[in-house]
């Protein structure tokens, strides 16, 4: 049994799910592949490997791996900032502070770098010193806008 079954077993053996299939390839080479279960719950024809499977969420990850072999190339670095790549992150600018009015804001410090962007380290988050929602004048806007990213997930 390969490594990769063996990683993909038992989760089929929990029941958490009724089948899965895995490939990992190297330079257009093909290194393992595993299938183990069924297409179903209860089904038992096992799961063939030319499965078609409905999947989601897959741009991330795929576009991690892109950069992370544009990083093995050296055309980046993960400590790069992203402005040169993604211009519209340029002269960012945040609020003093939190409560402070819309219009009261300084340049942004540091850079967004590839690492923050691999590792979702930017953008709004949630911190336990947030005020109340709905007090401060950026929650008001955030609400108004229904853009939904000011607070816990």
């Amino acid at each position: 049994m390969s490594r990769l079954t063996q990683t993909l077993a038992p989760y089929v053996e929990s029941g958490y799910v009724p089948g899965a299939a895995a490939l990992v390839g190297r330079d257009a080479e093909i290194v393992d592949v595993a299938v183990v279960g069924s297409a179903a719950a209860g089904d038992s024809e096992p799961l063939r490997r030319d499965a078609i499977f409905r999947i989601a969420s897959v741009t991330k990850p795929m576009v991690a791996v892109v950069a992370m072999l544009l990083v093995d190339d050296g055309v980046v670095r993960l400590d790069d900032p992203v402005e040169p790549l993604l211009p519209e992150l340029a002269e960012r600018r945040v609020l003093r502070a939190i409560d402070g009015p819309l219009d009261d804001t300084v340049p942004a410090e540091p850079s967004i770098t590839l690492e923050d962007l691999l590792s979702c380290r930017f953008g709004f988050g949630f911190s336990p010193e947030l005020p109340f929602p709905g007090t401060t004048p950026i929650q008001e806007a955030e609400t108004a806008l229904e853009l939904k990213t000011l607070g816990p997930p």
